[in-house]
């Protein structure tokens, strides 16, 4: 059976929306430039990504999802999310085989949870991804096929000497809000590369994202957050998609919302701080549970405001 180019470039174009969909970005462009991004991060973290977003879209096409759906790659996001951060929660040579069949769950999570909430008129946002792997981290305590890696978990709060030194500090903070995104870390180039990715997608959304991760760095400093774990990113990426999600993109008005979206993204920070001490003893990282509860509080309270007009 021969394939078409049309459908090549239609495939491609579903796929690589599936990993700016993360960013809650419909743009091949800006999610061919986010890959490039994880690839020279990591080349096998990159190859993951595509086969994770890929499995999301072939899974949407033979489940006979919404073509509309399928194509805004909404069925990819949190598969590319369950398998990068498989691929770096786990070890032992299962954990490719672990990664894939992780984003095939994440599609069937993705479905299920689309109906489950479909009566609420709430997105789900990355809800599937964060339970599907908390699940997965915790089976590992019975099953022996999941093996946990030994080395700093990306996205928890670390303890770390507070005197290292610290030159570069605003624009490791910068970079490395962005990069936990796609849990990258100790990032420069890569960290530009996603900024572009976003500001391709509108600018008003790339400056709105700059200004929810220095707002959320500035609150974090402001309650007194190790300066260290912002640099490293800890209290910005959850900001960043909050940001997006209540300004742009779950927005009703009709101009971004500066100061809703502004005050959702300085909640993620204690909400960062609070989870992640919630679940420290279960040595469960934060993820992105923080975006998905500011999210929802903030689009909650903006449907009660508007009803009470």
């Amino acid at each position: 059976m021969k394939i078409s180019k049309t459908a090549i470039k239609l495939f491609l174009s579903v796929c690589f929306k599936g990993i700016s969909q993360v960013l809650l970005i419909e743009n091949a462009i800006s999610g061919f430039i986010i890959f490039l991004a994880i690839s020279i991060f990591s080349l096998k973290l990159g190859v993951i990504a595509f086969l994770s977003t890929a499995i999301g879209a072939i899974f949407g096409k033979l489940v006979k999802i919404d073509n509309n759906i399928v194509n805004q790659g909404l069925m990819g996001y949190n598969s590319v999310l369950t398998g990068i951060s498989l691929m770096l929660l786990l070890t032992g040579p299962n954990r490719w085989v672990i990664a894939l069949v992780g984003a095939v769950v994440a599609a069937i999570f993705t479905v299920a949870f689309m109906y489950a909430m479909k009566p609420t008129k709430m997105p789900i946002l990355t809800f599937p991804f964060v339970l599907l792997v908390w699940l997965i981290l915790l089976a590992s305590v019975k099953l022996k096929i999941f093996k946990l890696s030994p080395n700093l978990l990306p996205q928890n709060l670390p303890d770390i000497d507070p005197s290292i030194a610290v030159k570069e500090e605003v624009t490791d903070a910068i970079f490395n809000g962005i990069g936990q995104i796609y849990f990258l870390h100790d990032i420069n180039f890569s960290g530009l590369l996603l900024f572009i990715a976003i500001f391709w997608a509108g600018w008003k959304i790339g400056l709105y994202s700059f200004l929810g991760n220095a707002a959320a760095i500035l609150f974090a400093y402001i309650l007194g957050a190790d300066p260290s774990t912002m640099i490293l990113g800890f209290f910005g990426y959850n900001a960043i998609l909050t940001i997006i999600a209540v300004s742009f993109f779950y927005n009703t008005g009709s101009s971004p919302s500066a100061l809703w979206g502004l005050s959702a993204a300085c909640l993620t920070v204690p909400l960062t701080a609070g989870v992640d001490a919630l679940f420290e003893p279960y040595d469960l990282p934060t993820l992105t549970l923080p975006f998905v509860l500011s999210t929802w509080i903030f689009l909650c309270a903006k449907k009660m405001v508007r009803s009470n007009r």
